[in-house]
This record gives C-alpha cells, structure tokens and sequence, in this order.
C-alpha cells in the first residue's frame, strides 16, 4: 500500500526529539526490510563529523546539479564546459582540443532540440522551486539552523558555482563572517563524474575565493563551514515519489494488461573507463531501482537501461532506445519509462524519452514515461527530511565519500575529498 506522510505529520514528527535519532519521516510498508537497512547507502555506519559549536543558522541550503541552459542561446557555452569536464567525459590529454571540436559539432542540433522543448530546460525553474520550497519547511522544522537561505549551484550552466559562491559572499556567509553551508547533491546516486565533478568545483572556487587555508577547528577564521549531503539513493520518500508515480501511469493501462507492463527504468549511462575504475553509480542506481520494485512488491517485471551515451567509447548498456525497439521487435509493446536519476525534467526527458524514443517507438500509445519528480509535494517531503536528517547529525559528509575509487589517480579529487571530509589522510591513497 502506497502511504504518504502529510506534510503537518513531518512537521510535528520532524521536531520530536528522536528525530535525529530516528530520521526516517516515510514509512514503506509494503518493504520487507525494515527502514533501516532501506536507509543503509544513505546513512553511513561511521560519519565523519563535524564540530557543531556555533552551527546555528543561518544556513545556506545549496543545490547542485549538471543544471542545463535556460535558453537557447546558452547552448554553446553549456555545452563547452560539459565537453571540457574530464570527470564527466573523459577524453584523455586531447580533452581540451576534442571538447571544443565535439560541443561547436553538436552545437547546432541540441540548439534545435532546446527549442523543441519551449526554448530552454525547465531544470532552474525546477531546481529553484524545490530549494525553494524545501526550504520554507525546514525554517519550521529546523528552527535551530534556521533561516535557511536556497542557492543553486549548475556544474555547467547558469547559475555557476562561481556566481553562487560569491552570492553567497554577498550575503553575509563568509568573509570572517562564518556561517554554514550545506551542499547538497541532486544527482541522489553518487558518480564521481556527476556530484564528484560538482564538489570538485565547489572545492576550487572555495579555493579561489576564500583562501587555501582550511578553516581552524573552532571555525574562527570565519570562512563558510561546509558539509555535505553527497547521495541518497534510497531515502523512502524518494523511493516514494517513484513508485507511486509508476503506480499512477500503470492505472492507464487497460486492467486486463496491466500486470504484463514491463517497467523501463532509464538513467544516464557512464563511460565504461569510469565504471571500471571502481565508480558506485551503476551500484546505487540498482539499489534504487530495486528499493522502487520492493515498494511496487515487485508487481511487474523490470529492466534497468542506460541512455544519453556521447561518443564513440564504450559506456554503459544497454542502451534505453535500444531496449525498447527490442522488446517492441519481441512482441512486448505496453513499456513504461521511468528516468530513475533524475530530480525533474529536462532535454533527457523532455526530448530524449519523449520525442525520440517514445515518438519514434511506433507505439506512443502503449509506451509511456512516467512524470518526473518535479514539483511532487512527496518529492518536496523527502528533500526536507533529507535535510533535516543531516542537519541534525553533525556529519561532514558520508564515510563513502571519503574513499576513493580503486583506480582513482585525480589529485583535484584527492583535495576536494580532503577538504569537504575535514580529514588530513584518507583510506584508498
């Protein structure tokens, strides 16, 4: 049975004094685990922790994402810093000349596909409002770190790290000012290559702007003192968000075919070079995956499928559009899509599920996507007990983040680990 704790419960719940204690605000009651052990790669068994002396609010609640451009204009440049990330796309000591070379290529035809989608990705709006939002609730919830001021960082479109952070300067955190910030990943899967290339940039700019010295112990040297909610994968109120969601596409299916739907989940491939060096992605967008089906009580049967692959290297599969035509070639033509990365709409739902492998399907009437989280007041419930739960914790970031892949050679990813874990030596270097 699908069960939804309403927002005036989370309230009170919230403000109970277990709720550190016992962060867990949704209930999945169709689980056959107990929240806890649903709740494992979300909460490490040994956090690093941070000193809570003076931590009080305000507190900066700031989002990171890849982010996209807001309109089509903004195309080219978001796609010359997305091809000029190595921790996203790899291309070796040619990066800076192939990047260049492959974004100016591409330029022209996801120009078109912006513009197929209203001009521009909804990702800011929706990224703004969910801060937003999320916010509001947690000054009611969390009054002790309150106000709770929302930012947004984009790795690769407005706004940037750099103007987010001296916004931040601006208004009053930092600068000898103190203040503490939250960084708070919306990719809930962890991918050095997604929130890691984000805290990466997060790291330089905190660099750039204020001062390579670490801040002291107490905190006196009054820089911002960050933390960070680096993934999420199976919080219950995102697992929530999810299957009911699926639940309410399936009921558009006749009855009579509806337990022979096959659920399609889709989320953005990696670059088999970066699986292989040992990233968690591919594991903790399964434990989603199967916490979801869990949920569902494994009403249907289920594939995971990949899309968004760029390039001619190897990357993870198989691939979305491929699997469908498959299955359609098969005979199974009632699929249902489900962007299981992704925290709301944008060119690879909009456009890639939507207009190229729902449309060009053959069968738009039978295979369907699933609505995005987007502004789903479930979705919003879980961002504020995400929040709140590390808020009250006291951790710096997860024991997760502190190791590094097997095959990590990146210094950049040394440092920024380093510093957001608060440690001077790290396991796995």
């Amino acid at each position: 049975m699908a069960f939804r704790l309403p927002t005036s419960q989370l309230y009170r719940a919230a403000a109970t004094p277990t709720a550190s204690a016992r962060p867990l605000l949704f209930s999945l009651a169709s689980s056959r685990h107990p929240p806890r052990q649903l709740r494992l790669l979300a909460t490490p068994a040994h956090p690093v922790t941070q000193n809570n002396a003076g931590s009080k609010g305000p507190t900066a609640m700031v989002f990171l994402n890849m982010g996209g451009p807001s309109t089509v204009d903004e195309v080219g440049d978001f796609l010359s810093r997305l091809f000029a990330d190595g921790d996203l796309i790899p291309l070796g000591r040619l990066q800076n000349y192939l990047g260049v070379f492959i974004s100016a290529r591409r330029t022209p035809k996801i120009k078109e596909q912006y513009a197929a989608i209203g001009g521009g990705s909804p990702i800011r709006k929706w990224s703004e409002y969910q801060c937003t939002e999320m916010c509001k609730i947690l000054d009611k919830v969390s009054p002790e770190t309150a106000p709770h001021k929302p930012y947004v960082a984009f790795r690769y479109a407005n706004p940037l790290t750099e103007e987010m952070y001296r916004k931040l300067l601006a208004d009053g955190f930092g600068n000898g000012k103190g203040g503490r910030a939250v960084a708070f990943t919306q990719y809930p899967q962890y991918s050095c290559s997604t929130t890691g290339s984000s805290l990466n940039e997060l790291w330089k700019w905190r660099q750039r702007l204020e001062g390579k010295a670490g801040p002291l112990e107490d905190g006196s040297d009054g820089s911002i003192r960050w933390s960070v909610i680096d993934r999420w994968p199976v919080h219950p109120g995102l697992v929530e968000t999810f299957a009911s969601n699926i639940e309410k596409k399936l009921a558009e299916y006749p009855e009579e075919r509806r337990k022979d739907v096959v659920l399609l989940f889709s989320a953005h491939s990696l670059p088999m070079s970066v699986v292989n060096r040992g990233d968690t992605y591919p594991a903790e967008v399964a434990a989603t995956v199967y916490a979801v089906m869990q949920r569902l009580k494994f009403s249907n049967t289920y594939r995971l499928c990949w899309q968004s692959q760029v390039g001619p290297q190897p990357w993870l599969g198989p691939q979305t559009s491929t699997s469908v035509e498959e299955y359609i070639a098969k005979g199974q033509k009632d699929l249902v899509l489900i962007p299981i990365a992704f925290t709301s709409d944008h060119i690879e739902t909009l456009y890639e599920l939507d207009k190229e492998v729902i449309s060009e399907s053959g069968h738009a009437d039978t295979v369907k996507r699933v609505e995005s989280l987007n502004g789903n007041p479930i979705f919003i419930d879980a961002l504020v007990d995400v929040a709140k739960t590390h808020l009250d914790s006291g951790i710096t970031c997860s024991s997760q983040m502190g190791l590094r892949c097997p095959g990590c050679k990146s210094d950049r990813c040394l440092e920024s680990k380093r510093f957001f874990a608060g440690q001077q030596t790290l396991p796995g270097h």
